[in-house]
C-alpha cells in the first residue's frame, strides 16, 4: 500500500510540471529564458513581462543543431511568428527562392523568425555551400540530414514552407515561392 502511495504522489507531482515532453498534445509551459538573445536574434522571453509563464505550441518541441555546430532549441521561437523552410542542398527549387527568403527574412528581421531546415541530403559541407550560394547565412539554418525535423513538421518534400503565427496556429506552402508569394505569407502572419 505504501508504494502505491508514493506511485501516486510522484504521479501527481509529474502531472503538475505540465506532463511529458513526449506528448505532441501535452502544452508546456515554459519559463523565459534569462538570457540575453535567442538565436533568432530576439530577446528571449520578450514581449512579456517578467516571470509570467507563457505556452509553447507542440511543435516548438524540438531541438536541433545549425549548420554550424550550435544546439537548438524551438522553444526558443515561443511567442514569435516563424517561417520554417525546409529545403535541401541539390533542388533546384529551393535554390532559385533562396535570394527570395533572404530578403523577406531581412525585411521582417526582429519581427519574424525565419529558420532554414537542411534536409533531404547526407553532406553537411553541400548545404553549407547552398547557404552561402543562395545568400541566406543571415537567418538560423538547421542540419536535419536524419530527417528527424522532417518527420517532427511532417513534411515530405522540399521545397515546403510552415508559416507559425505565436498562437501556434499554421499554415503550409509549397515552393517554389517567389518573392511576392512568400512576402504576403509573412504579412498575414504579423497582421498586415
Amino acid at each position: 500500500m505504501r508504494k502505491l502511495t508514493l506511485l501516486l504522489a510522484g504521479t501527481l507531482a509529474l502531472a503538475a510540471c505540465g506532463g511529458s515532453d513526449d506528448d505532441p498534445k501535452d502544452a508546456a509551459t515554459v519559463q523565459p529564458t534569462p538570457s540575453a538573445s535567442s538565436p533568432t536574434g530576439a530577446a528571449a522571453g520578450s514581449g512579456t513581462p517578467s516571470g509570467r509563464l507563457r505556452s509553447m505550441p507542440a511543435q516548438l518541441k524540438f531541438e536541433g543543431t545549425t549548420l554550424d555546430g550550435k544546439p537548438f532549441t524551438g522553444s526558443n521561437l515561443a511567442e514569435q511568428p516563424v517561417v520554417f523552410w525546409f529545403w535541401a542542398p541539390w533542388c533546384p527549387k529551393c535554390q532559385s527562392e533562396g535570394p527570395a527568403v533572404a530578403k523577406v527574412a531581412e525585411r521582417y528581421k526582429g519581427r519574424v523568425a525565419f529558420v532554414g531546415i537542411a534536409g533531404l541530403d547526407k553532406s553537411k559541407d553541400q548545404m553549407q555551400k547552398f547557404v552561402s550560394r543562395t545568400g541566406t547565412g543571415s537567418i538560423t539554418q538547421l542540419d536535419d540530414r536524419e530527417g528527424d525535423l522532417y518527420k517532427h513538421f511532417k513534411v515530405t518534400s522540399q521545397s515546403s514552407f510552415l508559416f507559425m503565427k505565436r498562437d501556434g496556429s499554421s499554415d503550409r506552402a509549397s515552393g517554389p515561392l517567389g518573392e511576392d508569394d512568400l512576402e504576403k505569407h509573412v504579412k498575414a502572419l504579423v497582421g498586415g
